[in-house]
């Protein structure tokens, strides 16, 4: 009698846990995705332990719900992860919910350069919730500006001009600012009818708080009619976003290489203009750069860097 044998076929997770969402995939050995779930951000600065856990545990229940095998690596690219102790704490929250296959844990800002440029030398500039500039060169080396969150960093991101906005309606109201097309906006985009109610939607009302970094299309709008303090916003988060590309240029000696520049996170897709603006000045940075807008999740470099470390190892570069 003739047995035959099937092979089951591996897979992987490749989760990417941001300021705003999670998205988790489940991939085969191909690179293939099978199954897919989505969440709330899962930032571990700025969340806590526990909250994180709750969000893997969900998107990683929901996108295996369906699958038999057992993923065989688990690649998690979090926000506010850039430490052995942070790796390690999201580690045992892998452990604990109930997940034997080994985690690879990384910065978002390595998937989402992975998910647009492969494994070579090549820059990120992620303007999402928060911001950050990533790198890495030919040698092995990364480097990285900003992304240390909304107290300490994050220029130019969703939250950066977010708070740019609402300071200007105020100073506006006080008669410490210019007056402002943006002031309508932001009435409308809150739901209120004068400036001070935003002192009790923004420090009193925590899911209204966070509209303040979903406020990019309206100083998009404003900035195209026109508005000069809405294009001082766009045209100073441009320049804060480059500042951090050139850090990274000049730290990893890129500046005369050509490589890819990876242009991700949802601002850049609710601000053209800003979009624009980055592409123009940082050709004055790396003149053989080549800037694309990411079109892909970022996940699916953590589903990449998965397979890697399935086959023997991912390539995970030393910071200068």
């Amino acid at each position: 009698m003739r047995v035959t044998i099937v092979r089951s076929r591996m897979v992987v997770l490749g989760i990417d846990a941001g300021g705003t969402k999670t998205v988790c995939l489940l991939a085969d050995e191909d690179g293939r995705v099978r199954a897919s779930a989505r969440g709330p951000g899962a930032n571990l600065a700025t969340l806590g332990e526990l909250e994180v856990e709750k969000v893997l545990y969900e998107v990683m229940e929901q996108t295996l719900a369906s699958e038999s095998e057992a993923p065989a690596i688990i690649c998690v690219g979090i926000a506010g992860v850039d430490r052995a102790e942070d790796a390690a704490v999201i580690r045992g929250i892998m452990r604990r919910i109930g997940h034997k296959a080994p985690a690879l844990v990384v910065n978002d800002a390595l998937i989402a350069l992975e998910a647009g440029a492969g494994t070579g030398p090549g820059v990120v500039i992620i303007a999402g919730t928060g911001s950050i500039c990533y790198g890495r060169n030919g040698r092995g080396q990364a480097a990285r500006s900003g992304g240390w969150g909304p107290v300490l960093a994050d220029e130019g991101s969703g939250t950066w001009i977010g708070q740019r906005t609402v300071r200007a309606v105020m100073q506006q109201f006080d008669g410490r600012g210019p007056a402002t097309a943006l002031t309508p906006r932001v009435l409308a985009h809150f739901g209120i009818a004068e400036p001070q109610e935003l002192v009790h939607e923004i420090y009193y009302r925590d899911q209204r708080r966070r509209l303040v970094v979903s406020l990019g299309g309206e100083v998009e709008a404003a900035a195209l009619e026109g508005d000069a303090v809405a294009r001082q916003i766009v045209t100073e988060a441009a320049a804060e976003l480059v500042t951090a590309g050139r850090s990274v240029v000049e730290k990893l000696e890129l500046r005369g290489v050509q490589f890819p520049l990876v242009l991700a996170g949802s601002i850049f897709r609710v601000m053209p203009s800003l979009l624009a603006d980055v592409i123009r000045r940082v050709a004055e940075v790396a003149p053989r750069c080549q800037p694309s807008l990411l079109d892909v999740e970022p996940a699916i470099g953590a589903v990449h860097l998965a397979l890697a470390e399935a086959r023997g190892g991912a390539r995970i570069p030393n910071y200068v």
